[in-house]
């Protein structure tokens, strides 16, 4: 059975961070720029956090915050849900589902080795599938 480990290695390596006391707008900028859905909140190379567009949605434009003004420490989600790379595929999909979450940073010793996100699980599956039934077309 494929795990995390599985995808990062056929994945880019590039963790997409930003510190704390940022802003939310320069982490907007970054995702944006980076074109991905969320940003590890690291200090020191460890996490602290994760900020996602759907904490932007809820906690800035909901509470008419000003993104410029607003620091990621004040917005981000402090309880991150983790994986390991041995963590199974289903695994990382159950989590996802249990916690209402699309993308899991995967740590060792506390820190960021790579991200994985529910598209990255749902890709891999559906290649397995296909690679089960013999055919090489991409979906």
């Amino acid at each position: 059975m494929r795990n995390v480990g599985d995808i990062l290695r056929e994945k880019s390596g590039e963790v997409v961070w930003v510190g704390p006391l940022e802003s939310v707008f320069d982490a907007l900028k970054l995702m944006n720029e980076k074109n991905v859905g969320s940003v590890v909140v690291q200090i020191d190379g460890y996490l602290v956090g994760i900020l996602s567009e759907r904490d932007y949605v809820r906690k800035v434009i909901l509470d008419i915050h000003a993104s410029q003004r607003t620091k990621v420490s004040e917005v981000m989600t402090r309880d991150v849900v983790t994986v390991k790379r041995e963590d199974t595929i289903f695994h990382c999909i159950s989590l996802s589902h249990k916690h209402h979450i699309r993308h899991l940073p995967v740590v060792e010793e506390g820190k960021v080795i790579g991200m994985i996100s529910l598209r990255d699980l749902f890709l891999d599956i559906i290649h397995q599938k296909l690679g089960e039934a013999g055919d090489d077309t991409e979906p």
